[in-house]
């Protein structure tokens, strides 16, 4: 037999608790629905796998761990899921959290499910995940996830596996029942455990107010080969705290924030080990557990077998609650418990225990005193603090020194307020501390976060100014290096003497071609001159003539200077063709004008007459030309030499250049709100990558546009006025319709017609034009 050593301070409060061990556990009944929260233990809240409408199956994975420290979740029963949404939660908050709501068919259908054959044959890791897969909680403190005991890291040797059992807080008594009636899970969860982990020696601390579940393990431990030694210790609260079962049964203190594993150390509650016993045997998840339904507002208090999400007011009523005597509701024990008002909170996996109180058996607290600094906290605190410093800390927001004088090492298990005789709530201030700490420390952490994002991004920033300093720095090294081996190329050359003043053929023909569009313009405008019967009909005319004898004179010295090839008779065919196309077309335009002005009798028909019988004799001669130019034989001469540019789409050249820019900019504005080293270095290469696309998209857009304009020019064209003509035509007609459906008589709206008569054979003109070269 062991022995026993002590702690400092513990209280002996009235234990009650034999109220609930004259009856066997029950089952409790199935309720018709039954609500699951994701956030049943220690770390993160599991992530939901099911939707509203899914039937699940008793057993069944309803929500998976999403990070190290978390724990599954099962459904508890057969069913469908009615909802997936906030509900209220067994908090000392009262807040509401994620829960997952089923509505049970009452027919409690397991999903298919079967335990290890030999968990010894397994390697450690599976047995151990086995474990988390099952949702495996601690069921006898705040639910810290057992897969995360078990998987120690190498620094941890345990020498030491003590199983806690000795359940010291008043009324509670659902670990006592399990250990009489289930000793042998008790026990297989402890060699599975042992097996894990190898200690040297295993420990169960049990309190000696519990002989008939003393007897049965000693019963059980016979079978055994484990070294397990039954520790039986005082009755007195709180021994059955973690650091306080240690002191006593190996005179070992765990350091101030330090872990038992530490020391070689690990704990477990035997309702844990009972679980572990039943996932791995059997295969069942951990979708039920022991409660103790107790008080004096109830008339037959005993330990229930409650799945899961089960509401408080089935237990009630199954222990056949007393409505009009219940004063006080508490969840968990007396020292730890907190008073709840909604009975329709669920159980989770840490719910040991249900209070239904008369007034009497917990009357209200008396108001709060002064303190008197009689000193008897201290006495009383089992974790050696200073309860009385720590209160005043709490109260003047002296939260820096209420840290420093360990507020984080009390268990909060009020024997400090039990003994206070001022009745002051001390660990209410105690709580408020830590969660203000808590609140500070996560600012805190938010705006480190915060700096250090911007510092780096400031870094960023400056490093890539510096890299496109350094950049345009090159460049124009580069291009003065360039303009000195130019310049340097350019005196060495002998002189030659100046070129004849004789223009080139290139330079006649774009002269040409330049001359030829003065004129058609020229013409453009007398035409429209005579359609609308102009005032400065006769200043057209002069200009019309003059443009005529420069385009002549233009043609004739690009016949006397030109070579005797067919070079370009392609292109003059074209042109050719599209003056045929745009004589046409005005033809067609002024045959309208006229029939409309004849329909509505309109002045000016005369003119319109006279313009059209114009128009008639140059598209019969352009068509006439364009006849004997394709009907021409073929000249002798070779073949050209250079090749014609294969055809591009200058549009969707355009296009892509805009989706490269956009892309490009979407990329640079990521990497600026990016602040991970990494992610940084990955970006930056796709936007170089995207920068170099986009420049290439450019350039061949450059270039294509460069040949469309050379292309042009050659027909004596200047695409770029062409584009802002055509564009400025549309712009005209689309004001000539919107005038034309807001005119508010006849003559407004003949005259309206007229313009936009007008306007339309000036729009398809350039159109015309236009769509030959795009």
């Amino acid at each position: 037999m062991s022995k026993v050593f002590s702690f400092h301070g513990g209280i002996h409060p009235p234990g009650n608790k034999k109220r609930s061990t004259r009856a066997a556990i029950g089952k409790a009944p199935l309720p018709k629905t039954l609500v699951v929260p994701m956030q049943q233990h220690i770390g993160g809240p599991a992530d939901p796998l099911v939707k509203i409408g899914d039937q699940v199956l008793k057993g069944q994975l309803i929500a998976e761990p999403i990070s190290r420290i978390s724990a599954a979740i099962h459904a508890p029963t057969s069913g469908k899921v009615v909802d997936v949404a906030a509900y209220p939660i067994p908090h000392a908050s009262g807040l509401s959290e994620e829960c997952i709501v089923i509505e049970s068919d009452g027919e409690d259908r397991w999903i298919e499910h079967q335990g290890l054959d030999d968990y010894r044959q397994l390697r450690r890791q599976d047995l151990i995940e086995h474990i988390r897969n099952c949702g495996i909680a601690g069921m006898g403190g705040a639910g810290f996830p057992t897969d995360v005991k078990l998987h120690l890291s190498e620094d941890h040797i345990v020498n030491t596996l003590i199983i806690n059992a000795a359940e010291c807080e008043p009324y509670i008594t659902a670990d006592d029942m399990l250990m009489r009636e289930r000793a042998h899970e008790v026990l297989g969860g402890i060699e599975i455990i042992a097996h894990l982990l190898r200690p040297s020696h295993v420990l169960i601390g049990i309190e000696d107010n519990k002989p008939n579940a003393i007897h049965a393990l000693e019963a059980v431990l016979k079978d055994t080969e484990l070294n397990i030694d039954i520790v039986v210790v005082p009755t007195k609260y709180p021994s059955g705290g973690e650091r306080q079962l240690i002191k006593l049964l190996t005179d070992l203190e765990v350091p101030s924030g330090r872990i038992p594993a530490d020391i070689g150390i690990v704990c477990q509650n035997v309702g844990t080990t009972a679980a572990v016993y039943r996932a791995v045997h059997y295969g069942e998840p951990l979708i039920s557990r022991i409660v103790t339904v107790t008080g004096d507002a109830v008339l037959h208090p005993r330990n229930l077998e409650t799945l899961i999400g089960t509401p408080f007011s089935t237990l009630l009523e199954a222990c056949d609650l007393r409505p009009e005597a219940l004063s006080k509701l508490v969840m968990g024990g007396p020292m730890m418990g907190v008073t709840v008002e909604n009975d329709q909170i669920p159980v989770i996996k840490t719910t040991n225990c249900l209070i239904a109180a008369t007034a009497q058996e917990m009357p209200l607290a008396p108001p709060a005193q002064a303190c008197i600094r009689c000193g008897m906290c201290e006495q009383a605190c089992p974790a050696e603090l200073l309860p009385q410093q720590l209160y005043w800390f709490a109260k003047g927001r002296e939260f820096d020194k209420a840290k420093h004088h360990n507020l984080f090492d009390c268990i909060e298990c009020g024997a400090c307020a039990y003994v206070c005789p001022s009745n002051i709530p001390l660990v209410q201030y105690y709580r408020y501390a830590k969660s203000e700490i808590r609140t500070e420390q996560r600012d805190q952490q938010k705006a480190d976060h915060a700096r250090q994002r911007f510092e780096a991004r400031q870094a960023r920033l400056e490093r890539e100014v510096a890299e496109k300093e350094a950049r345009r720095k090159a460049r124009a090294e580069e291009a003065a290096k360039a303009q000195q081996q130019k310049a340097a190329t350019q005196s060495d050359a002998s002189p030659q003497p100046a070129a004849a003043a004789e223009p080139d053929a290139k330079q006649l023909k774009t002269a040409a071609a330049v001359a030829r569009t003065k004129l058609k313009k020229a013409q453009k405008a007398y035409d429209e001159a005579v359609g609308t019967n102009a005032d400065n009909l006769a200043e057209l005319e002069a200009a019309l003539n003059d443009a005529r004898s420069k385009a002549e004179a233009a043609e004739k010295a690009l016949a006397a200077g030109a070579p005797a090839t067919e070079e370009g008779s392609g292109d003059d065919l074209k042109q050719l063709k599209v003056a045929a196309a745009v004589a046409r077309t005005k033809l067609k335009k002024a045959q309208d004008a006229l029939k409309n002005a004849e329909d509505k009798g309109l002045d000016g028909v005369d003119k319109l007459r006279a313009t059209l019988v114009t128009l008639e004799n140059k598209a019969e001669e352009a068509q006439q030309a364009y006849e004997q130019a394709a009907n021409k034989p073929a000249s002798p001469s070779p073949a050209p030499t250079e090749e014609k540019p294969a055809e591009v789409d200058i549009k969707a050249l355009k296009q892509q250049v805009s989706i490269m820019r956009t892309k490009l900019k979407k990329a640079e504005s990521a990497l600026d709100g990016c602040e991970d080293e990494a992610e940084i270095a990955r970006m930056k290469t796709e936007v170089n990558e995207l920068k170099q696309r986009f420049e290439q998209a450019t350039a061949e857009f450059d270039k294509a546009e460069q040949a469309l304009i050379e292309r042009a020019a050659k027909s004596g064209i200047d695409l770029k006025q062409l584009r802002i003509d055509a564009a400025m035509a549309r712009a005209a007609v689309t004001k000539g319709e919107r005038s034309l459906s807001k005119a508010d008589n006849d003559d407004e709206r003949s005259q309206i017609e007229q313009e936009l008569t007008s306007a339309r054979a000036k729009a398809d003109e350039l159109n015309l034009t236009l769509s030959q070269y795009e």
